[in-house]
């Protein structure tokens, strides 16, 4: 429930196989942009992303606008 993983694929990714299919170049550009936008993610699709009760209401509302805006351009 606090994990997640965001992957770029035509269908859900459910396990090892099907995450396997997914597009790591856009992975790639989406990471990159998402550093520019002053946001560090894990630097792979295979490595999770942790949800927290640490990050506060303005953390989250920065992290989704700065992810609205890079996935726009790709």
């Amino acid at each position: 429930g606090s994990m997640i993983s965001v992957f770029f694929a035509k269908f859900k990714v459910v396990d090892l196989k099907s995450a396997g299919y997914g597009d790591n170049e856009t992975f790639k550009k989406f990471f990159h942009g998402l550093l520019e936008e002053g946001v560090y993610i894990a630097p792979s699709a295979y490595e999770t992303w942790f949800i927290t009760d640490a990050l506060t209401y303005e953390d989250l509302d920065f992290t989704i606008n700065a992810a609205r805006k890079v996935a726009d351009k790709l």
